[in-house]
């Protein structure tokens, strides 16, 4: 099994390990509750990966978390830009 990113939701960047061939999941949101993820290709030329996109979220707004983590990311390791 690969694993895959998750954005969005509760799962919200965990790589969690699925067969490679599930369009969508539906997996545990705290106690009582479950959430949905669809999966999604983000392509960037000939390279492409898979991920899961919170069922709330459009493309657009999950590419804006993408973006807004790797800045936080950024700035926040060690020697990171300011």
């Amino acid at each position: 099994m690969q694993s895959y990113l998750f954005i969005g939701g509760n799962q919200y960047g965990l790589n969690i390990p699925l067969a490679p061939d599930l369009d969508a999941v539906e997996l545990p949101a705290g106690a009582t509750g479950r959430e949905i993820y669809i999966r999604e290709t983000l392509n960037l030329g000939d390279a492409s990966t898979e991920v899961y996109v919170h069922q709330s979220l459009t493309p657009e707004q999950a590419l804006d978390h993408l973006v807004e983590h790797y800045k936080a990311w950024s700035v926040n390791r060690t020697g990171g830009s300011r």
